[in-house]
């Protein structure tokens, strides 16, 4: 099944390029089918990579998905153009009353820096307090899963000589 993106999206044509099956709002609403709806907080500065490495992620699923994405209004975006911000992402006020299915907060190149330091880290809190009560499952990628571990059960990151990725052995202590 497809993922449901705008056709402006510049991940549009790349995906499309590769095959990989997405389709506009419009063609999605003649379907009948009520998709999944993913809210994807895109905290890297590489926007339009970020964007269309999780769509292809999302495109692999037999289930219609419809992609938000989801913007900080706390840190200005440098990488990335404000025409692009505007067409494509929303921001928390208006995403704040909607439920979502899943949430992905992506990773930052803030890892060296103390939560708190980060310019956004409040209005970051301020989500994933939201993602607690609107959104059945939240995946933390990178390091917005030290962000989420921090947050919500006080883990502490640990500082390495170099980034230490994988899957990694670990238990539940405190079930949810």
């Amino acid at each position: 099944m497809p993922l449901i993106i705008p056709k402006t999206l510049p991940a549009y044509d790349a995906l499309y390029e590769e095959n990989v099956f997405v389709m506009h709002r419009e063609r999605a609403a003649s379907q009948h089918i009520r998709p999944l709806e993913i809210l994807i907080l895109n905290l890297m500065p590489t926007k339009i990579a970020t964007e269309t490495q999780i769509a292809r992620l999302l495109a692999n699923t037999p289930l219609q998905v419809h992609m938000t994405l989801l913007q900080t209004v706390s840190h200005e975006a440098t990488h990335v153009s404000a025409a692009h911000l505007e067409a494509f992402y929303k921001t928390f006020d208006e995403v704040k009353h909607n439920r979502y299915d899943g949430m992905i907060i992506t990773g930052a190149p803030v890892e060296t820096m103390d939560f708190e330091q980060v310019d956004y880290w409040p209005e970051l809190c301020e989500i994933m307090d939201f993602s607690e009560t609107n959104v059945y499952s939240t995946l933390h990628v990178c390091w917005g899963a030290q962000a989420g571990l921090y947050y919500h059960y006080g883990i502490r990151k640990e500082l390495l000589p170099a980034k230490m990725f994988g899957v990694f052995e670990h238990r539940v202590i405190r079930p949810s």
